[in-house]
């Protein structure tokens, strides 16, 4: 059997949320013998060595900012010949951004193209620019991103394929006591906490769950709530924002903001509940890594979340910028501690349906059908 060369290009060098988590995550389980992945970096960073360490043949090609229109338009000609050379069967973009390049390059070498919608179309001039251009298929990472990609012309083929999670790192996490975990974080020992993990940006709603945490401390008072995310350079008051509320609020005490941190699992692992309070997330890998560890989980009800959680069952969702209606949810769990548990069990069982080993797979299964279709 034949194996396919496809070319991957990649706008980002570092490992910075879950797009990039993703495309680690197929380099390292996407070796089945199936695809042969080469792979170039439009800008440098630490996943270049990663991938070449993995023994992946790996290029980088600069591309600079998106205005400098002549550098760009060298960058799709050297990925093109690049394409010839190698005779690759498909040039793939990683993200919306990618597309712009990889489905120019496609058409001057003469292969097919396709790309992967890893966010929830705006759209934007982006979105609509990357739809253009010629593709054999788009794949999208959830039915919702689906459906938003479905409303932008031309319609394309698409496939879905959800992402995965490195869940061995959360797995062996709950091997550590939360209390244990805790204390070695520095964290109150008593009380609730109540954690949420990402960058901070508005749209992830570090606000919401601010306002909703007097709520819950009317009848829980010894709630707290942990912040785990660094800053977002796009988004450079919203930290400065978050603590005037907590100043506000008079929550001084009661909030911890932890910044970015390495090592997520432990973090979560001293929590008692996890919120994932964004708005229409796409996917969110990070309510799969709460679910892996057993958590009680609190999630959005649009979007990605939507299609994971069985609402009562593995866990609740609670509608974007409703802080009483999240206080709600997560007062269900302080409440009824037999729910939480019940909950946080069956999350770990579902969650095993999200593996980066499975994702890799159905990604190499989509990347193929499109190349046959």
């Amino acid at each position: 059997m034949s194996v396919a060369r496809v070319l991957l290009v990649m706008p980002l060098g570092d490992l910075l949320g879950g797009g990039e988590m993703m495309f680690r995550q197929l380099l390292e389980h996407g070796r089945d013998g199936r695809v042969e992945w080469i792979v170039v970096f439009t800008r440098d960073g630490s996943m270049v060595q990663e991938a070449r360490d993995l023994g992946i043949e790996t290029h980088l090609i600069p591309a600079g900012r998106l205005r400098e229109i002549g550098r760009r338009w060298t960058v799709i000609r050297a990925i093109a010949q690049l394409a010839r050379e190698r005779r690759v069967s498909m040039i793939f973009g990683w993200m919306v951004a990618s597309q712009t390049m990889a489905g120019p390059a496609a058409m001057l070498a003469g292969v097919p193209a396709a790309w992967y919608q890893v966010g929830l179309p705006a759209p934007d001039w982006m979105d609509r620019v990357a739809t253009l251009l010629p593709a054999r298929g788009v794949l999208v990472l959830s039915r919702d991103c689906a459906a938003a990609q479905s409303r932008i012309w031309p319609h394309r083929v698409q496939r879905l394929v959800y992402p995965g999670a490195s869940l061995e790192r959360y797995v062996r996490a709950r091997n550590e006591p939360p209390a244990a975990a805790r204390a070695a974080l520095g964290l109150p020992a008593d009380g609730p906490l109540i954690g949420i993990v990402g960058r901070l940006q508005r749209w992830k709603g570090m606000h919401v769950l601010i306002d909703a945490l007097p709520l819950v401390r009317t009848r829980h008072p010894g709630a707290r709530v942990v912040i785990v995310g660094g800053p977002h350079e796009p988004e450079p008051d919203y930290p400065s924002l978050l603590r005037a509320q907590v100043s506000r609020l008079g929550l001084e005490n009661a909030v911890t903001f932890a910044g970015f941190q390495s090592d997520v699992p432990r973090w979560m692992q001293a929590m008692d509940i996890v919120v994932h309070a964004s708005d229409r997330e796409p996917f969110g890998i990070v309510v799969i890594e709460a679910m892996a560890l057993g958590k009680a989980v609190v999630a959005g009800a649009d979007g990605g979340p939507a299609e994971v959680i069985t609402p009562g069952e593995n866990g609740l969702l609670a509608p974007f910028g409703d802080a009483p209606a999240l206080a709600a949810a997560v007062m269900r769990y302080l409440d009824d501690p037999a729910l939480a548990a019940r909950c946080g069990a069956a999350a770990a069982e579902r969650s095993r349906d999200f593996s980066a080993q499975r994702y890799a797979a159905a990604f190499t299964d989509a990347v193929l059908s499109l190349l046959s279709a």
